[in-house]
This record gives structure tokens, C-alpha cells and sequence, in this order.
């Protein structure tokens, strides 16, 4: 089976469910949405949420993806950049306790992290600290990192250094290996659109957005917004939300259901989506059941707290995925 190699912020996710909405307006956050905060602001609003349940996990969308995909069989890498503090220490553990191959520089700032706040309807809201994860550099992307690997995973978050953005899809799309990109939140798509227009015509085979990224990314409907990256990547796979996904494949959009379940959080929905639909394509299985993996994977993690899942859960997933396979 082939290998995957992930990059993305390097993040512990600290989770925290709200009672009110009200808290994200004094906060400055809009709900839904992914904003940049310095350390002082982080390090406040997990001062003024001390009395709310809270947990803890190594996080990043791109970590989250390559969790899933290694907790399905395949034999995966990431690539980050974290401090030298407890923090880093955890988030490196975990990727070696999860089978990951840990490809993780570090530097003299704090490891980043991502404050999740959990409204009561499910929806999440990030305030995130990138710390030194912003210190990844074009000078650490060189081609050994993806020596042994076929597929590469990015998450579009990583944009905030353009020149090592673009320099990890050119060497990537230089080793003939297939470039997945999933779109960051559709604040970070509205602020960079020309620059992941091109990024994606250069060098992207299979794109994953969201509703509201992809009307970012092109100022259409979805399937419109969808269609007009027929001519530049293989597969743009468009999730839903509770009306499920499609992915177009330059000649006919394929509609993809859910997979029945409670939200209690829909944190790494995406994520999980994106690694079944990878380990499907990988494996060669149609795009209609490589969505339908990705659904079963997105369906059952909304359902419990953060993006993570334990091995109970994972086994069970393994056999009802085992039943799709083309």
C-alpha cells in the first residue's frame, strides 16, 4: 500500500465545550471559524473558560488526517514544527503511539495550540496560537523529507509562509506523487484566493473545501465553484456538511450521503473525511465508495469530543469499512 506523508500546523488542541454563544462575541470570535490569536489572547480565553470541561489532543487539520489514515493501515509521516516544552513533547508522543513518523523541527517558541470552543448545536470555533509552528521554514522542506512517499497531504492553514507553502507542493509535484490540499477556514481562502487559485492550478490533484471555502476560493455555488476546477485538478471533493459531499471528476459530479449519527462536535469532521477518501482512492476503489468512507469515518467522530478516536472505535470502523471495498 503506499504511503502518505502529511504537513500542517503542528497544534495541541485544547477543547473546550460553552454553554452561550454570547462568550465567542466578547471574545472577538465569529462562530464557525478559525482566527489567529497571539499567546496573551490565547492564554485569556483559556483563563476565562477555566470552568468548563476541557480536554486535550494533538491536533493540526493535516495531524488530524494522518492520525485517521494511520489508525486505517497506512503507513504515514508528518512534517511540523514544534517548541521545546511539554507541549511538543506530548504532540511528538502521540504521533509515535499512533504510528506516525514524526518529521517535527523545533525552534525557541511555544508550541502552538488551538483553543476549540464547542457551541451546544456541535459547531466549533478556533482561536489559534500557531507558535512555532509558524517557524517551519523553505529551508527545512528539502527532498529527502519525501523520499518513500506517494501521496502528499497539505492543509491550506500553512499558507501564512507562501515561499515554504509553494516550495513543498513544487518538490512534491516533482516527485511525481499525487498532492492532496484540503482549504483552510474561509476567512484564511478569502484573504489568499489568488494565491490558492494558483497554487492549485500548479500543482494539486485531488482538492478538498468545504461549502463556504470553495465559495471563497471561487465566489460561486459550490458545484459552480467546483466545475471551474475541471481543467486543473483530478478530483475536487466539496463537503456538505448534513447534506452529505460530492466530488467532482472534471466530467460528472458524484453525490455522497452521511452516515446517520448525534453531533455532539463536529471537530475533525473534515479531517476524518478527507482520510477515508484518501485511503479509498489509494487503495483504487471507486469515488462513490471513497466518499462513502470518508462519511462513515466524518459521521462517527462528530459524535464524541475532539478528533480523535479510540482503538474500540477504530476496530469497529475498520469492519463496516471492510464491507464497502469495492
Amino acid at each position: 500500500m503506499a504511503k502518505v506523508l502529511g504537513m500542517g500546523n503542528a497544534l495541541v488542541d485544547i477543547i473546550t465545550r460553552i454553554g452561550d454563544d454570547e462568550i465567542l462575541s466578547d471574545f472577538g470570535l465569529p462562530k464557525g471559524s478559525m482566527t489567529l490569536v497571539d499567546l496573551d489572547t490565547s492564554n485569556y480565553i483559556h483563563a476565562e473558560t477555566a470552568g468548563m470541561p476541557k480536554s486535550k489532543a494533538s491536533g493540526g487539520s493535516a495531524a488530524n488526517t494522518i492520525h485517521g489514515l494511520a489508525h486505517l493501515g497506512v503507513d504515514t509521516g508528518f512534517v511540523g514544527t514544534v517548541g521545546n516544552d511539554e507541549m511538543g513533547r506530548f504532540f511528538k508522543k502521540d504521533m509515535q503511539v499512533n504510528n506516525i513518523q514524526p518529521i517535527l523541527f523545533r525552534t525557541m517558541h511555544e508550541t502552538g495550540r488551538a483553543m476549540a470552543l464547542i457551541s451546544s448545536d456541535s459547531e466549533r470555533t478556533f482561536a489559534t496560537y500557531l507558535g512555532a509552528a509558524v517557524d517551519l521554514s523553505a529551508d527545512d522542506i528539502t527532498h529527502d523529507i519525501f523520499d518513500g512517499y506517494e501521496y502528499f497531504y497539505i492543509e491550506g492553514y500553512l499558507v501564512q509562509n507562501r515561499e515554504m507553502f509553494e516550495k513543498a507542493l513544487r518538490m512534491a509535484a516533482k516527485e511525481k506523487m499525487k498532492v492532496c490540499m484540503d482549504l483552510a477556514s474561509y476567512n484564511i481562502v478569502d484573504s489568499n484566493q489568488e494565491f490558492f487559485q494558483e497554487m492549485i492550478a500548479s500543482y494539486v490533484d485531488i482538492l478538498f473545501a468545504n461549502e463556504e471555502e470553495i465559495r471563497a476560493l471561487s465566489g460561486k455555488s459550490p458545484e459552480e465553484g467546483a466545475r471551474d476546477l475541471q481543467d486543473q485538478v483530478e478530483l475536487a471533493v466539496i463537503k456538505m456538511g448534513a447534506q452529505g459531499s460530492f466530488c467532482f471528476d472534471g466530467k460528472k459530479i458524484i453525490r455522497i450521503g452521511v452516515r446517520p449519527s448525534r453531533p455532539v462536535d463536529t471537530t475533525g469532521a473534515g479531517d476524518l473525511y478527507a482520510a477515508g477518501f484518501i485511503y479509498g482512492h489509494m487503495n483504487g476503489f471507486s469515488i462513490d465508495t471513497c466518499g462513502k468512507i470518508g462519511a462513515i469515518l466524518a459521521g462517527r467522530v462528530i459524535e464524541m469530543i475532539g478528533a480523535k478516536m479510540d482503538e474500540s472505535h477504530w476496530e469497529n470502523l475498520r469492519r463496516e469499512i471492510s464491507t464497502l471495498e469495492d
